[in-house]
């Protein structure tokens, strides 16, 4: 066993400029579509919710966008973050596998997400915006965005889904220490919350509805705008330092990923791992195996349909093609709160309609058996949606016992866990089930999602 498990670059390694997949697609992705009129969004269309600093990245295919100094003065808090070699792991499983984990949990907020909630603060205070709308799931976008709003000076609202709201309230008292202001969703303070609660006083809550009601507040107050943590290619965009710091480590460990897993929700962290390295192959490097791991009780990869839908249930957003359950999909309450969206991401969507990744579904609690597994061994106990990619490496570096291939595996150890205990202490206690979506519900989502002409 090496004696040096963990590569660390210095500050000034750290990358000044964000990837742009865009650049090198073989096919440009199907545009974003206005629902009243079938054409294509414009600025105009996205100016109520977004400054037009982010408008532009969301739309640019300049293969290299520059991160703006102040935002890398702050990310310097906490990056780079680290590449670990999992040798403990590894010889645990008795693999001829080398596994690397990239560990995102060392930021303020223990997630990956102030990757894109510092840039996205930064804009809209740059913009002269001073309050932010946003939704979240297990809390840990909304924390990030709080996070990021301390830091500019902007005043946060995060609609958390009731079910998480409920479930994790250590993330709702970080995000309040940050400064946000954390509701229940769905909500008697919008339109659509309510329109909900009328049909269904005790509904749990989902993605869909907390991003109609964000999206609601951002749309009817001149003085908000709307933040998201994920899905958008901005937010994509964003998290690809993730990726660029993990190849420059890897070089240091002398090592080049032949897999590289992830636990996608919405995409951004399976994204800003994944882009770098696939969009050196596409510019002819060498291919590598990229592995998408979702939850089998929300599978928009593995059992959504590639199509245009909304991404929000009150069909208050443009229209985007993606793989999705259908916007009124409500997910069963499983404990990996961020991986409950309705839809992937466009792109990561994109992507695997070119074949140029895969994708695998698993219950919760085979992802909780290898997130104890990881702990007992590499010491970090891991959140419930990163325990996606650890069980996906686990079975990577498994595969490579059985067929006796000495691979690099790379996965995006995406945050901590230490605001889920309670999801640990169920699953120890024997009270953590696997949850199935209801495939009539699904039926019902998918047979209402809009019609586009050809």
């Amino acid at each position: 066993m090496s004696a040096q498990t963990k590569f660390m670059l210095d500050e000034s390694r750290m990358p000044t400029h964000w990837y742009n997949i865009a650049a090198d697609l073989p096919v440009a992705p199907p545009p974003v579509l206005h629902p009243a009129t079938m054409k294509p969004v414009g600025p105009d269309d996205l100016a109520p919710l977004f400054p037009i600093e982010l408008i532009l990245q969301e739309v640019s295919t300049e293969r290299e966008v520059p991160i703006p100094e102040p935002v890398r003065e702050v990310f310097r808090l906490w990056r780079p973050s680290p590449l670990v070699r999992a040798h403990r792991l590894e010889k645990a499983l008795g693999t001829p596998a080398r596994i690397y984990y990239k560990y995102e949990g060392v930021s303020p907020a223990g997630s990956h997400k102030p990757n894109t909630a510092v840039p996205q603060a930064w804009y809209n205070a740059q913009a002269g915006i001073r309050k932010l709308a946003t939704e979240t799931g297990a809390g840990q976008w909304g924390s990030a965005l709080a996070f990021g709003g301390a830091l500019f000076g902007i005043e946060v609202t995060v609609f958390q889904v009731r079910v998480s709201y409920d479930q994790k309230p250590y993330r709702r008292a970080l995000m309040e220490t940050y400064g946000a202001r954390c509701i229940a969703s769905p909500s008697n303070e919008t339109n659509s919350g309510r329109a909900v609660l009328a049909k269904d006083p005790r509904h749990p809550g989902s993605l869909g509805i907390a991003i109609s009601e964000a999206v609601e507040v951002a749309a009817t107050h001149d003085d908000t705008k709307y933040s998201l943590g994920s899905v958008l290619n901005h937010v994509l965009l964003h998290q690809t330092i993730v990726g660029q710091e993990a190849m420059l480590q890897l070089e240091m460990a002398g090592d080049d990923p032949d897999v590289i897993v992830g636990c996608t929700g919405g995409g951004s962290n399976f994204a800003g791992m994944s882009f770098p390295f696939i969009g050196q192959q596409l510019r002819g490097g060498r291919k590598r195996r990229i592995v998408a791991i979702e939850p089998a009780a929300c599978p928009s990869l593995t059992r959504g349909k590639y199509a245009y839908d909304f991404g929000d249930t009150a069909h208050l957003t443009p229209l985007a093609k993606m793989h999705t359950l259908g916007s009124t999909f409500t997910p069963p309450g499983f404990h990996a709160g961020g991986l409950r969206y309705h839809g992937m991401a466009p792109m990561v969507s994109h992507l695997s309609e070119l074949g140029l990744i895969e994708a695998r579904a698993y219950q919760q609690t085979q992802c909780f058996e290898a997130g104890v597994l990881f702990a007992r061994n590499e010491g970090i106990v891991p959140a419930p949606e990163a325990n996606h990619a650890v069980k996906g490496a686990i079975d990577e570096a498994l595969r490579c016992k059985r067929e006796g291939r000495s691979e690099v595996i790379l996965f995006n150890l995406c945050g901590h866990g230490h605001f889920d205990m309670s999801a640990y202490t169920n699953y120890m206690a024997g009270n953590l089930s696997d949850q199935s979506y209801d495939e009539e519900e699904l039926a019902m989502a998918l047979a209402g999602l809009p019609s586009v002409p050809a």
